[in-house]
């Protein structure tokens, strides 16, 4: 049960790559914090936060991310995946 915790913590390894991914296609897509929060109907302060691990994401407000950056949220998956196993 101890690794559960240590699996769920936003300063996790493989939370960071999710991260460090999310945030390389925003910038990829063009989008600002500001636009994608706009996109999103939420302030950008909140994408600030979830960028700098100060707020986790859940699997829905990750989907929500993809498809306004439009990102197809299964390869999105299918990245992290790859990221996760070179590392």
């Amino acid at each position: 049960m101890d690794n559960f915790i240590i699996m769920k913590s936003i300063h996790n390894k493989e939370y960071q790559q999710l991260l460090t991914l999310l945030k390389a296609k925003r910038i990829e897509k063009g989008f600002t914090q500001e636009r994608l929060a706009s996109s999103l109907g939420i302030k950008q302060g909140i994408i600030s936060k979830i960028e700098t691990h100060e707020r986790r994401l859940n699997v829905i407000e990750l989907r929500s991310i993809c498809i306004s950056l439009g990102i197809s949220f299964p390869e999105f998956i299918n990245q992290l995946e790859k990221l996760i196993e070179d590392k």
